[in-house]
């Protein structure tokens, strides 16, 4: 008897899992991407050749997801293979297949580009080789299934071993990938932390574009926050968004100032790319800090840069 195949569902199981490989693969190279990037960083500071917290997260997300989707439909295909459900050499079968290694060979084509590329701009050979292997390690293991899989002579009532080397080899990757990643993601309080933190810094700029433009028309600092409300300043912009608590004002000799807060992380020595482009004024320790300002004449062409940070005493 002829076994009744069930195309619509079939189709339907191999675009999922072809979505599913592809977050599950990308998500483990980036992991590994962001491990080589903070044992390794870059004196550039780059999107894509140094630490970012951001694309590690995202990644633990997409595995989190798209892994269990992968193995479990997965799964439910080759129990139809071997049941008899879906035939070995049906069409169906052999197109998806084959787009999936299609699908496949484009990202990693992209990501040797992209790879090439940063190795080209003056990434580390060392960072640039380890991430080389493990582009075409991830592509050797898909590509290696998938054409295993295409061409083996019966699946009709078999249990392959190869499948199972394959499946325990790939999950170990996996769990090993990601359970190593728990270890140098920030938690989500300190995600909370470092975000107002960031909002602090944000309000410092609002308050320092308040302070020259109220020393541009008194010729002074002011005397207290409260004298720059005037100059169009909104309230949040003076206090701390977690606490609620008004920033210190300190006013200095001529132009010079500190605002001060409580810090709720470091980013001074922080490694995530995400800082690099933050002003070397900008950065502060955890705790009570100031940073040190300057006020500037706006017919000046550019403004007197301020001093490195102080710690409040």
């Amino acid at each position: 008897m002829t076994p009744k195949i069930n195309s619509p569902k079939f189709v339907f199981y191999y675009l999922l899992v072809l979505v599913a490989l592809i977050f599950t693969a990308i998500a483990t190279g980036q992991i590994i991407f962001q491990f080589i990037n903070q044992n390794l960083p870059d004196i550039f500071g780059q999107y894509g050749t140094d630490f970012s917290s951001d694309i590690l997260k995202f990644a633990i997300s997409a595995i989190l997801i798209a892994a269990p989707i992968f193995y479990i439909v997965s799964n439910l295909i080759y129990k139809h293979l071997f049941k008899g459900d879906m035939e070995k050499d049906s069409e169906i079968r052999r197109w998806l297949t084959y787009f999936i290694l299609f699908i496949s060979a484009v990202i990693i084509i992209v990501f040797l580009i992209i790879t090439i590329n940063n190795f080209l701009n003056g990434e580390w050979t060392s960072k640039f080789l380890l991430k080389m292997l493990t582009v075409i390690g991830l592509a050797a293991m898909v590509f290696s299934f998938y054409l295993y899989d295409i061409r083996r002579p019966k699946v009709l009532g078999k249990k392959d071993k190869v499948f199972r080397v394959y499946f325990f080899a790939s999950l170990a990757i996996i769990v090993t990938v990601f359970s190593a990643a728990l270890f140098i993601v920030e938690t989500p309080q300190q995600a909370r932390d470092r975000r107002i933190d960031e909002r602090i810094i944000n309000n410092f700029y609002n308050i320092e574009s308040g302070i020259n433009s109220y020393y541009n028309t008194n010729h002074k600092l002011p005397a207290t926050l409260d004298d720059i409300q005037k100059e169009s300043i909104a309230t949040d912009s003076l206090i701390d968004p977690g606490t609620r608590e008004t920033f210190g004002y300190k006013p200095g000799s001529d132009v010079n100032y500190q605002l001060c807060a409580n810090f709720r992380t470091d980013n001074k020595n922080s490694k995530d790319v995400a800082y690099q482009y933050l002003d070397q004024n900008r950065r502060h320790a955890a705790g009570s800090e100031c940073l040190d300002f300057r006020a500037y004449d706006d017919n000046l062409k550019e403004p007197v840069p301020a001093s490195v940070s102080t710690p409040v005493k």
